[in-house]
């Protein structure tokens, strides 16, 4: 139940950022669910494995560059979900950004769920 409680949000979430980052286009509830989930999905796959790779980087910028490898996860989703469209790399990052913030108070709700 946890589980689709934090995905729904998570879509929820990805239209809110539609809401305020120019860019980043979000068609409906429908494509924000998909696109939750191939978010998810990349960053749990693709995105652990730049991770992995860039840590080095991600040292010394003091964990910034995970916001673009985040962003590029972002993008590729955006290349895949037919309703989710983000402009480029920038709306990406700062898409990135939001949804890292929003997803901070989605786990706090989740946790007492």
């Amino acid at each position: 139940m946890r589980l689709l409680l934090h995905w729904i949000l998570s879509a929820l979430a990805l239209i809110v950022v539609s809401h305020f980052v120019p860019g980043f286009h979000v068609a409906g509830f429908v494509p924000a669910l998909i696109a939750a989930l191939v978010i998810g999905l990349l960053n749990a796959t693709v995105g652990l494995f730049l991770k992995i790779v860039t840590f080095p980087l991600t040292i010394l910028t003091l964990g910034l560059f995970l916001l673009v490898i985040n962003g590029v996860m972002i993008l590729l989703a955006s290349a895949v979900v037919p309703g989710f469209h983000v402009v480029g790399l920038v709306p990406a990052f700062w898409g990135a950004l939001v949804l890292a913030l929003l997803g901070m108070l989605i786990r706090a709700v989740t946790k007492d769920a």
